[in-house]
């Protein structure tokens, strides 16, 4: 297996650290699964449960085939069974210390808020906030429209004042809302 990028690397955690992503990896490990199949193990919905699998097809943790008229999905093992220690030697020094530090000020921040998937306070710091919603709107998936109720719901996952949370989201431009439509703004970096 080739050497991941200290941006690959990210990428990979940033999949992992995400509660209904690690689900569907161990929803997987029992059998490959189509979309609606796991949507309905997982009390999902189809859409979010095809966003997850994007991203974690993306950095190589799933793959797909199509098996008479379902897409199936399955897990690749490759990556998940590497020692954690090799990933992380092999990017350490390409890393930046700018880059270090924001990614250790990121962490400090998600883990100080968030415990267990809940966020025990919505930050009152404008740059915190914003690494918390950045956190949150991953939830949703990009190009897919969601109604207001929607969004409460996902959002009512992490805080019970969803509404503070979306205003505060179409406030830093990471959704849009239109005639009571949201869509999750594509991210800038």
């Amino acid at each position: 297996m080739n050497e991941l990028s200290p941006e690959q690397l990210v990428k990979l955690f940033k999949a992992l650290a995400d509660q209904s992503r690690v689900k569907i990896l161990a929803t997987l490990l029992e059998e490959p699964k189509y979309v609606e199949l796991i949507a309905e193990r997982l009390a999902l919905t189809p859409s979010t449960v095809s966003f997850h699998l994007k991203k974690l097809e993306e950095v190589g943790l799933v793959e797909k085939k199509k098996d008479q008229y379902y897409i199936v999905y399955s897990i690749r093992l490759e990556l998940l069974e590497l020692p954690l220690i090799e990933l992380l030697e092999a990017s350490q020094p390409m890393i930046n210390s700018d880059e270090q530090r924001e990614l250790a000020y990121r962490s400090n921040v998600l883990k100080q808020f968030i415990k267990y998937d809940q966020l025990i306070s919505i930050p009152v710091q404008r740059k915190k906030r914003k690494i918390i919603l950045e956190h949150i709107v991953e939830s949703f998936e990009p190009n897919t429209p969601y109604p207001e109720k929607e969004v409460n719901r996902l959002l009512s996952q992490f805080h019970e004042d969803f509404a503070l949370l979306r205003r505060s989201m179409i406030e830093e431009q990471l959704m849009e809302r239109k005639d009571g439509i949201y869509l999750r703004v594509h991210s800038r970096s």
